[in-house]
């Protein structure tokens, strides 16, 4: 399989465009703890620790380590995240990308070498309020220390 290739995909929807510009950005050497809302593109490069709720895309680059719950539109990973996220849209996990822990979305793309371990959840409509959200914080049990 090649790398721009996808191993799992519910449905056969174009990804999202890659025209949009980053309407925030936080480099490597940063480091955030918090509640965390935007809207558009962020780009995360550095290290995160807390919760993300918000529309939009949510880029974390190879250097990013994240750490909590996520609840966003469309997510693009390729460094790591260790928690529960919650797409609406669907979920990029590109070959250095790393999740750990509990996923819903109703598209997932997986390329070669990148990683999924957890639970992964594709049904229907992504519940960020409801009871996914109770079920999945209950159920993580990967511990990551930044």
């Amino acid at each position: 399989m090649s790398a721009g290739k996808s191993m799992f995909s519910k449905s056969s929807l174009p990804p999202p465009p890659t025209s949009e510009q980053i309407s925030a950005y936080l480099g490597k050497e940063t480091f955030f703890e918090g509640k965390m809302t935007f809207e558009g593109v962020f780009r995360l490069d550095g290290k995160f620790e807390g919760e993300i709720f918000e529309s939009g895309t949510l880029i974390v680059g190879e250097t990013a380590i994240i750490k909590g719950k996520i609840g966003i539109d469309t997510i693009i990973i390729n460094g790591m995240v260790e928690g529960s996220v919650y797409a609406k849209t669907r979920v990029e996990i590109h070959p250095t990308g790393k999740i750990y822990g509990n996923l819903f979305t109703p598209i997932l793309t997986v390329n070669e070498g990148g990683i999924l371990e957890g639970h992964c959840k594709m049904e229907g409509e992504v519940d960020k309020k409801g009871k996914d959200l109770d079920l999945l914080s209950q159920n993580a049990d990967h511990i990551l220390t930044i």
